[in-house]
């Protein structure tokens, strides 16, 4: 990874964290909007990049809203780096229907199985419309924007087009 890359994973760190203070309020907590650019880098830049901001972005996230979770807020970031390298793994291979459904599903449905077993089955079916509103919000903006992204970053990160 080089400089120019190692920049724009943290602008989409930071992104992720600007994201966290725009909550979604729910019955148990708040989901925010910082997956988003989880998605972006690990199309943009490569998965593992957007497993590292999923991650990192959760656990910001987290912090900010109190770590309500406390520990298992570490089972989420695990999660969130897992679904965003997958994201990215499926878009990049031109299997974007898949990676959104992938996404989607895995981040509503499936993240929060564990928590059926850890915390309650209530705590899972409380969380489950405000994440499934979270998850398509952030799925829903990252799709918009990809497209839009894609030719000017890969010309800003790959020198394509410029002299140095």
């Amino acid at each position: 990874m080089n400089v120019k890359q190692m920049s724009v994973l943290a602008i989409f760190i930071a992104l992720s964290v600007a994201g966290a203070f725009i909550k979604i309020p729910g019955v148990i907590g708040s989901v925010a909007l910082d997956s988003f650019p989880s998605l972006l880098a690990a199309c943009l830049i490569g998965p593992v990049a957007g497993a590292v901001v999923g991650g990192l972005g959760h656990l910001i996230s987290a912090i900010i809203g109190g770590m309500l979770l406390g520990p298992l807020h570490f089972i989420i970031m695990l999660e969130m780096a897992l679904l965003a390298w997958t994201f990215g793994i499926l878009y990049r291979r031109d299997k974007r229907v898949g990676a959104a459904l992938l996404f989607f599903i895995g981040n509503a449905c499936i993240s929060p199985l564990p928590f059926i077993f850890i915390i309650s089955w209530s705590f899972f079916v409380a969380l489950i419309p405000s994440l499934a509103i979270a998850t398509a919000l952030n799925l829903g903006v990252a799709l918009i924007l990809l497209p839009r992204l894609t030719p000017i970053l890969q010309k800003m990160i790959m020198n394509k087009g410029t002299k140095e």
